[in-house]
């Protein structure tokens, strides 16, 4: 940065509003449902933390990967606060028939609430922040239940087990459970893929490979998809602006999971790369991410595109594939050769039909695979029976997406994907969770010749 285009970087303020701040909501061409932005938000905090006293180089990640630490605590005092020490169970409340979250007053684990929320609205789970919005406290309520109920389950199986082997065996089951529905419900709806990806650690078990991980900064920043955010939350026959949906996990008691899943799933997300489409709401986040990245001087876009093999743009137009953000990125940088990372990734030209430009996908892949497939549980020490307390914890494994996620602990068993689905093609084709069945527009296709560039 400085050796091409303008001695200063533009305004990080101006970028935003040139180029990333949403005019009008343009939504996912792949479908993608407000289920799938805020399973990617509940999911990627677990490993994601950066450390807001020592600066955004700096993070608190324990395990670097999937080890659910956002369902669980990230330190051990926080998850002895939150276990009910009996059965291997989390701490619980029954509110009109139905598991929720315990209060922080009941567990004494500290969470990120405002004044004025009431106390017995400040529901306590494993991060502290998912009292922010009530889609994130919808994950955390639905898997403080698939936990529980797989408790049961191994209860049954192992009536001689104690406590103690209760609850780190459904640990390690669920952490199993979340690992194939990122890659076969997650990625394979982000992939546009017409073939089933499916996860099976046997595949490497003949290769040498890492089972460890490490989160890159960069990656970090590459994960700030606030674009999939809508302008106003569609609950039932509610809407919702921001002002009422933060902090207020009142929306969960009044609607239920059972509305809440129906209704995210029908509500369309928005684009991610393409411009102009980051929601007012989150104007301060998307700057902030810009002048991160310059505090920890990141290189140019195109240095990351040669440093993953991928051909350098040549202009802001073959940046954009249109010519008036084009025009206003050449009058803001100057030159190709020194548009910034983030900014970049956000106006990148999506593929056709697509939500994501070809850099995200490029870079953003591989760390997520390695992350993924780097578990302990997926090495050939671990992935075995007796690890997930015999054939019936790892057939729960092996079984689990989605949609066995919501049937089994939603009432009614509401129809769910990651995507809008067409409930008249659905139910004539007789669709689960791994459907291909979408709304009209349908994902994107890539050719063989693409994947085997890919």
């Amino acid at each position: 940065m400085g050796l091409k285009g303008k001695k200063e970087l533009p305004e990080s303020k101006l970028v935003v509003e040139k180029v990333l701040l949403r005019r009008k909501f343009i939504p996912s061409p792949q479908g993608t449902n407000i289920m799938f932005a805020f399973f990617a938000q509940h999911f990627n905090h677990q490993y994601l933390h950066t450390e807001k006293d020592k600066g955004p180089a700096f993070t608190k990640a324990f395990g670097h990967g999937v080890d659910l630490n956002h369902i669980y605590g990230e330190n051990l005092d926080r998850q002895l606060k939150l276990r009910l020490f009996k059965d291997g169970k989390m701490k619980f409340q029954m509110i009109d028939g139905e598991m929720y979250p315990p209060t922080v007053k009941e567990t004494q684990a500290e969470m990120i609430y405002p004044p004025h929320v009431p106390e017995h609205l400040k529901f306590s789970v494993g991060q502290e922040v998912f009292g922010l919005v009530p889609g994130l406290m919808m994950y955390a309520t639905l898997w403080l239940r698939e936990h529980n109920r797989v408790c049961d389950i191994l209860k049954g199986e192992h009536p001689e087990w104690d406590d103690e082997q209760l609850f780190q065996t459904t640990r390690l089951i669920l952490t199993g459970e979340t690992i194939k529905i990122v890659i076969e419900d997650y990625v394979q709806h982000l992939s546009g893929y017409h073939f089933k990806l499916k996860f099976d650690p046997e595949l490497l078990f003949n290769q040498r490979f890492q089972y460890q991980n490490r989160i890159a900064a960069e990656f970090n920043t590459l994960y700030h998809w606030h674009p999939l955010l809508p302008d106003t939350f569609q609950i039932h026959d509610q809407e919702y602006t921001y002002q009422q949906f933060i902090y207020n996990n009142s929306v969960l008691l009044e609607h239920g999971l059972s509305h809440m899943v129906e209704s995210f799933s029908r509500q369309r997300a928005g684009r991610i790369s393409g411009g102009r489409n980051v929601p007012a709401a989150m104007q301060k986040v998307a700057k902030a991410s810009i002048d991160r990245s310059r505090q920890m001087r990141y290189r140019s876009m195109n240095e990351y595109r040669k440093h993953f093999m991928l051909k350098p743009f040549q202009s802001f137009e073959e940046l954009t594939g249109e010519k008036e953000m084009a025009a206003e990125l050449e009058e803001l940088y100057g030159d190709i050769d020194a548009m910034e990372f983030y900014p970049a990734l956000l106006v990148e030209k999506p593929y056709p039909g697509g939500i994501f430009g070809e850099t995200m996908i490029e870079i953003g892949a591989p760390f997520s695979l390695k992350g993924l497939f780097g578990n302990a549980i997926c090495s050939p020490e671990y992935w075995k029976p007796s690890t997930f307390g015999g054939k019936v914890g790892f057939d729960i494994v092996n079984t689990a997406s989605i949609q066995n996620l919501i049937c089994n602990n939603v009432e009614g068993c509401p129809l769910m994907a990651f995507h809008v689905i067409n409930p008249a093609t659905a139910a004539t084709n007789n669709v689960s969770t791994s459907s291909t069945a979408r709304d009209e527009t349908g994902p994107p296709l890539r050719s063989k010749e693409q994947f085997a560039e890919l």
